[in-house]
């Protein structure tokens, strides 16, 4: 049962009393600082190469569909081995991509088969990233701070992306492509080298904890197995199946294609308003960040995330439909704040509610519907895109998540709260 509100003290920035969870913020942020520059490098190069909606669309599908294919086994194998070594094996993808990209580049080969391998290669390294980082913040803070951590780690990671297209813009004018994204294989290391000796991990909990039975990783039949252990527990369903819905239908498709906005939206050098829009939409999610951390606004409850959704829903709609850049900017903002907001605060209900047990899985059910549907994103906004414009085809997309989110309001009933003390 949940506790009273009063006698659950609220910290502001809670987890930041904790030097290793400070160590492992600033380390994920250059990584996803990172991975955003490689983002913007790489997209850019890609639009201006091949024109092809479609291929932005590819872009989206790979780079989701492994965390569809795989979170769920990730998160079995991080249950019972060292998330700290998973992560690292993701950096040492991450950096491959970068220097795979920076050699197609420096020689001028760049074919479209090239792009689509380097662009899974990255999908690949990101679910091992995401999963076993989100686990192993039980290690890092105690039980009573991880909605701190989850939201200050979500907030971390929309500073990459905020940073990220400022930096990779820096170094796409300044070095070059080429030279530009080798350089960024360089912000990688920090988290790779930082995990090696870092204090956490199945060595380092306490006896207790390391004596809780483990299930074996059974691949893929763990997928179902997982479903069936989470389908009695609404909190869980109903932010699981909201994560999956916001994924299927709008998911991050619309960075891929926001060349092609920029472009439409024909205000001066179109490498400026691409930077500049997706600045506009991380620089939201930190204001956002900031605000719900210092201030302790809002309470984990399911159907509050699922109000938050339906916002963000309008502002993303708003924004395809949108003439002005100044607009557009303004509504990107809106969205960016929203969408962490019910990102973080959905994430922090299913971990904490999770059995121990069983965490990883949860969590890497959590991130094959978070993450692994935005694979199908890539088609009702990408590839339809081709068809009707990825204005229309964003809208659309938006207003049926709308619609989608307005049905399971409807039917969160009494499952408002996390089911376990804060």
């Amino acid at each position: 049962m949940s506790l009273p509100t009063a006698a659950v003290p609220r910290v502001s920035f809670a987890a930041m009393r904790h030097p290793g969870f400070r160590a492992f913020l600033v380390a994920n942020v250059l990584a996803m600082m990172a991975d955003n520059i490689e983002h913007v490098i790489s997209y850019w190069m890609m639009f201006q190469k091949f024109h092809s909606p479609a291929l932005g669309g590819f872009a989206v599908l790979s780079h989701w569909l492994p965390f569809l294919a795989f979170s769920v086994p990730v998160g079995a194998l991080a249950d019972r081995a060292d998330p700290r070594r998973l992560i690292q094996a993701g950096m040492l993808l991450f950096i491959t991509a970068s220097l795979g990209w920076g050699w197609f580049f420096l020689t001028d080969t760049l074919e479209m088969w090239h792009a689509m391998l380097l662009l899974v290669v990255h999908g690949c390294a990101g679910v091992l990233w995401q999963t076993a980082s989100q686990l192993l913040l039980h290690d890092i803070v105690p039980a009573a701070e991880l909605q701190s951590a989850v939201r200050l780690s979500a907030t971390g990671r929309y500073l990459g992306v905020l940073v990220g297209p400022a930096v990779g813009g820096v170094l796409l004018l300044g070095l070059g492509p080429a030279h530009g994204i080798v350089l960024n294989s360089v912000f990688y290391l920090p988290l790779l080298l930082w995990l090696w000796n870092a204090p956490y991990g199945p060595r380092f909990r306490a006896p207790g904890a390391a004596a809780v039975t483990r299930r074996a990783v059974k691949g893929f039949g763990d997928i179902v197995q997982t479903m069936r252990d989470v389908a009695g527990q609404p909190v869980l369903v109903s932010m699981i199946a909201l994560a999956g819905a916001a994924s299927f239908f709008v998911g991050n498709s619309y960075q891929a294609q926001m060349p092609a906005f920029a472009q439409d939206l024909g205000h001066g050098d179109p490498g400026t308003a691409y930077s500049m829009l997706l600045a506009a939409d991380a620089a939201g999610a930190l204001v956002g960040g900031f605000l719900l951390e210092s201030v302790s606004l809002l309470r984990p409850s399911a159907r509050t995330a699922l109000f938050l959704a339906m916002v963000w829903c309008v502002a993303l709609a708003s924004f395809a439909l949108a003439r002005s850049y100044v607009l557009a900017l303004a509504l990107l903002f809106v969205a960016g704040f929203f969408e962490l907001a019910f990102n973080s605060m959905a994430q922090t209900l299913v971990q904490l509610d999770a059995p121990a047990e069983v965490r990883g899985r949860v969590i890497g059910l959590f991130n094959m519907s978070a993450l692994g549907l935005r694979a199908f994103s890539g088609i009702t906004v990408g590839i339809v895109g081709t068809l009707v414009g990825v204005h229309w085809s964003l809208a659309g997309a938006a207003l049926c998540l709308l619609g989608l989110t307005g049905i399971l309001v409807s039917r969160t009933g009494a499952a408002r709260t996390s089911s376990r003390p804060r």
